[in-house]
């Protein structure tokens, strides 16, 4: 995988995830909204759960691209922990419900971010380790 597809992967996913986590902690406010316009499917836990894993694939294929190059393996086990925890997001109940989403979502993201992170500092070394050519 190249490092801008990894890099690309790797954004999209943190968007994907960041607009799972807005899409669930807005949806008991705009509810009602949604139902008065027709879209009340929005508010579906199928749709929610397809937008998790949506997330979940997205960042497998980035963040094993990723791991292949810098070696930090790790980074899947933060990426499924957040997914695991995510999708537990009503066992608190309603209270709690948006602690858990951060906190899945946040887990997910700082993979991601560390992705990124790790990838540009692995293609900055490799640059710099060129003969400059005459």
């Amino acid at each position: 995988m190249s490092a801008g597809t990894s890099k690309n992967l790797d954004k999209a996913g943190i968007w994907i995830t960041t607009l799972c986590a807005i899409h669930c902690l807005l949806l008991p406010v705009i509810l009602p909204l949604l139902a008065m316009a027709g879209l009340a499917f929005i508010g579906e836990d199928a749709l929610e759960n397809t937008i998790l894993g949506l997330s979940v694939v997205v960042g497998l294929w980035s963040l094993i691209g990723g791991a292949r190059k810098h070696g930090k393996w790790h980074l899947l086990s933060l990426l499924l922990l957040g997914a695991v925890i995510y999708s537990q997001r009503d066992i608190l109940g309603h209270w709690g419900e948006p602690i858990i989403i951060l906190f899945g979502a946040g887990l997910i993201i700082y993979a991601h971010v560390s992705n990124l992170r790790l990838n540009r500092k692995l293609t900055f070394s490799t640059i710099a380790e060129e003969p400059a050519q005459n």
